[in-house]
């Protein structure tokens, strides 16, 4: 089976991109796997499928699949990649979509200046919605990862996020502590573990040991859940610059109940044809 796909990237956090608004596209997870692969497919953190509209008001439909081949509920930073690849294709001449996903709809939009900015919904924070095992909402929670004990902020941007706050994130144990977490049995659904150092109160920097990605580049989730555990906290403004390894995003939030937006580029990176062999069906 031949696959057309665009590969793509947000600051770093990169994709292959599916058209299956012709027809249908199901790939199993050993499909997904090769594709990933950096060695023997494309490469990519996520592959991200774009379909039909599955409900009324809404323009698309939008599938995450990670590189260990599971499916996600959300992915801020392929969001963006999404409005783009939609519009560049001719999918939609609309610069301001409305996208269903397993989590909701999101809306991103395209700027003039050719970055997008993505309504990411509110945040939440109550333990079963996460889903976080805890007997009810609190501020922060004590989490055992390894050896140590950290303190985190858990919450969901569509996915679940622990996020932590450190005084370097260049020295921080992003590798070793981050795959504890991402796995940790109050997480049901696993994690995604976020680490942040506060530089003021209008710029952090941020790394994140994603769900089934390990560590990427940036995390478009992640950043939109870090500044939201930093406000809690008392430690940052509205609007934050995020650092992250592969470039600057901006977040705004004004609240709980209010939605976050994030805005970024989105980046197309080349276009081909892939074989996908049989054998990768397991």
């Amino acid at each position: 089976m031949k696959l057309k796909f665009t590969k793509m990237h947000g600051l770093g956090n990169d994709f292959v991109v599916l058209d299956a608004t012709p027809a249908p596209i199901d790939l199993s997870v050993g499909q997904l796997r090769h594709i990933a692969d950096r060695r023997f497919g494309i490469g990519c953190d996520q592959i991200l499928q774009v379909e039909k509209p599955r409900t009324a008001g809404t323009d698309f439909y939008y599938r995450i699949f990670n590189a260990d081949g599971g499916e996600v509920e959300q992915c801020g930073n392929g969001a963006r990649c999404f409005v783009r690849y939609v519009h560049d294709h001719g999918l939609t001449a609309a610069t301001e979509i409305r996208v269903g996903t397993v989590s909701g709809v999101i809306v991103p939009r395209l700027e003039k200046d050719g970055s997008v900015t993505v309504n990411m919904g509110a945040p939440e924070f109550e333990p079963a919605r996460i889903p976080f095992d805890a007997p009810q909402r609190a501020p922060t929670y004590a989490l055992q990862a390894g050896a140590h004990r950290v303190e985190i902020n858990a919450l969901s941007m569509g996915n679940p996020h622990a996020v932590q706050f450190v005084a370097d994130v260049d020295t921080a144990p992003v590798a070793a502590e981050g795959a504890l977490i991402e796995r940790h049995a109050r997480f049901p659904k696993r994690v995604n573990a976020g680490f942040v150092q506060v530089v003021d109160r209008t710029q952090i920097k941020l790394r994140v040991f994603e769900r089934g990605a390990g560590e990427t580049l940036a995390c478009g989730t992640g950043a939109c859940a870090a500044v939201v555990a930093g406000i809690q906290r008392g430690l940052l403004d509205a609007r934050v610059t995020v650092a992250t390894r592969g470039g600057k995003l901006s977040i705004l939030w004004e609240g709980e109940g209010r939605p976050v937006l994030m805005s970024g580029p989105a980046v197309t990176v080349f276009e081909g044809e892939l074989e996908i062999e049989p054998e990768h069906t397991t």
